[in-house]
């Protein structure tokens, strides 16, 4: 059987501050959106900018990561995988979809102001440009009850690279 790749890496900015929630069994769970830019001559010769922006999931250490210490504005390198949901709209009887990329792998960027005001907003230094690689929450559906989501692996303090 072929093998088939599902990957993306995308460097951008936070579009809002992340918003991190919690599964009925307590897995921590953060979304928010990414702006990738473009540029680019139209056909007049002129250089445009074009912004592209995503909808990131992170699960896990990932989400607590990304929850505590990036903010609106913040660069980040993600890699992760697209996934995307549909579902049926309950007024019009529509069938909608929403692509996400959930991420497998995040790496706080940025230069001296950003790091000082995320440690401002948290107490706590920031490591600008360390790995961060928890397991991600692989079998993640937004429209499935989370109490049928699998148990995260047991991720110890000890484990973080910071």
């Amino acid at each position: 059987m072929s093998r088939s790749v599902n990957k993306v890496i995308l460097i951008g900015h936070l579009g809002k501050d992340p918003e991190v929630k919690y599964t009925p069994s307590g897995v921590p769970l953060a979304k928010f959106s990414l702006a990738t830019n473009e540029r680019y001559k139209d056909k007049s010769g002129e250089w445009q900018d074009r912004t592209e922006w995503h909808n990131i999931v992170a699960w896990q250490r990932s989400a607590e990561i990304v929850g505590e210490y990036a903010q609106k504005g913040a660069r980040v390198y993600i890699e992760g995988r697209l996934q995307t949901s549909s579902w049926e709209d309950k007024q019009s009887g529509d069938k909608k979809y929403r692509t996400e990329i959930v991420v497998r792998e995040i790496v706080l960027l940025g230069d001296s102001r950003e790091a000082n005001t995320a440690s401002s907003k948290t107490h706590a230094p920031v490591q600008n440009g360390r790995q961060f690689s928890p397991e991600a929450h692989d079998s993640f559906d937004q429209h499935r009850n989370y109490e049928e989501l699998p148990e995260p692996g047991v991720l110890e303090d000890e484990s973080i690279p910071f």
